[in-house]
């Protein structure tokens, strides 16, 4: 094993001639990687998969990566996990898939594709317990249903309610609509398909998580903040035509789960949603189930979510294919993000724990603007007593001159507080009582950030340095 923060993120970022790599969201140093996978906390370790491709910065011949952590800040890499079995079900690429513990073994189940262009089973495999050694035996667990009206499957998710597990996969059916399907699993070996569980055709799913395929669908338990908890689903929104550009983005849907009175299945019940992150470039977010913080043990979820490269958006500079060949590296995996749900609407955070990143002080309390280094943390408070947080609005700017792009900008309400991490080519903002925005920028040399601040606002700011 080898720690990726100090030897592949941090070590190789001092010497890469790429000045966008990242130094702070832990990643193999070369190859492709997108969704995390597997997400899980299993003996006293965070363990994170990631759909990875080690042989170039291309979506190519997928394989599960994998790192794993004690403390989300300090980070190790493993050999890949699962790989595409020659004539197994998953010969064209081990895609998305969650990890859990069956009966104290660790188990994933994911997506596998025989043939490429073809479709997905739900693929079983058993794992050591540091979830380092894998055994693929290319057991089948769910096939594609024998219902004519379901055209697309992929991603099983598990999920536990009233003391039972279940299953659902994202599908896309031959009307057009998204949906989710059912299944109840009493043994992890073999998946009981019970049905088409919700689609897009209901309104408040309609309103807030539109697409074709419900992509990579997750379902957790997240705490009130007023008591209790809710039940929150997040689709990424998969539109025909996307190619890792996915217009729609991520979209959530909170609600309760009730039983069915006949048959006892689980009924999702809608009652608000919205979008997950208010950036164009995050896609494919995990979240796990975690009863965490919280002395009374409710319910709690950790997320992570991918950020691809690609041609500018929003006006920003991007990237070629041929810069991202060049590069040899391509997609970043997000900070760790705690959810809630305040006032019937979804709130992300960065996990407390993202603060041991915080190196020297460059400033306190300042005013006007502030120039920021290419790895750093910046906590903005609206002025308080003045309504709108002052005149003007925030802006985060890239370069200088007719060069100059604006990477973020927004209005700051009084006692609004933002927290902006920028990892070279990163950037992740966290609104107060909102959900964050994920944004990808491309420094060129010698290009240096700067945040102007509406008046009345002040910025505590430090450098990003890697803990001992």
């Amino acid at each position: 094993m080898t720690d990726l923060a100090l030897s592949s993120s941090l070590a190789m970022a001092a010497t890469h001639p790429d000045p966008a790599f990242p130094r702070f969201h832990p990643r193999p140093a070369q190859g492709w990687i997108n969704d995390p996978n597997g997400i899980s906390y299993i003996n006293g370790r965070y363990h994170v998969f990631f759909q990875y491709n080690p042989d170039s910065a291309r979506h190519s011949q997928i394989q599960w990566g994998h790192v794993s952590s004690v403390d989300l800040v300090h980070w190790e890499e493993h050999p890949v996990a699962l790989s595409p079995q020659p004539g197994g079900p998953d010969s064209a690429g081990c895609w998305t898939g969650v990890v859990t513990s069956d009966g104290g073994v660790p188990t994933a189940a994911y997506s596998g594709v025989r043939d490429h262009g073809g479709h997905s089973q739900v693929v079983i495999a058993r794992g050591s317990a540091d979830l380092v050694t894998w055994k693929q035996d290319g057991h089948v667990a769910a096939s594609m249903p024998a219902d004519p009206l379901v055209t697309a499957v992929r991603d099983p998710f598990i999920f536990r309610f009233n003391g039972a597990r279940y299953a659902m996969q994202g599908a896309g059916l031959a009307d057009g609509r998204a949906a989710l399907l059912l299944y109840s699993v009493e043994s992890l070996d073999d998946w009981k398909y019970q049905g088409i569980w919700l689609t897009s055709a209901d309104p408040v799913a309609a309103a807030h998580t539109p697409a074709e395929i419900w992509e990579c669908p997750q379902l957790v338990q997240v705490p009130v903040a007023s008591g209790g908890s809710a039940w929150v689903m997040m689709f990424s929104l998969w539109l025909s035509g996307d190619d890792h550009e996915h217009a729609n983005g991520v979209g959530h849907l909170i609600g309760s789960l009730s039983a069915d009175p006949a048959t006892g299945l689980p009924v999702f019940t809608p009652s608000s949603g919205g979008k997950s992150d208010l950036g164009r470039d995050f896609y494919a977010p995990q979240i796990m189930q975690l009863s965490y913080g919280s002395a009374d043990s409710s319910p709690a979820a950790l997320l992570w979510g991918w950020a691809n490269e690609g041609p500018g958006r929003d006006g920003r500079r991007g990237r070629t294919q041929q810069e991202i060949d060049d590069a040899g590296w391509s997609g970043v995996l997000t900070h760790p993000r705690v959810l809630s749900v305040v006032d019937g609407a979804l709130v992300v955070s960065p996990v407390p724990e993202v603060e041991a990143y915080r190196g020297a002080s460059m400033a306190t309390g300042a005013a006007g603007s502030v120039v920021l280094p290419g790895f750093a943390e910046v906590l903005v408070r609206g002025a308080a007593g003045v309504s709108g947080g002052g005149a003007g609005s925030l802006e985060l700017v890239l370069g200088s001159g007719a060069d100059a792009q604006v990477v973020y900008s927004g209005s700051l309400a009084e006692g609004e507080e933002l927290r902006i991490f920028i990892d070279a080519s990163l950037i992740e903002v966290y609104r107060s009582g909102s959900v964050a925005t994920t944004i990808r920028a491309y420094p060129a040399p010698g290009e240096e950030w700067q945040l102007t601040l509406p008046d009345g606002a002040t910025a505590d700011a430090w450098e990003l340095a890697l803990p001992a």
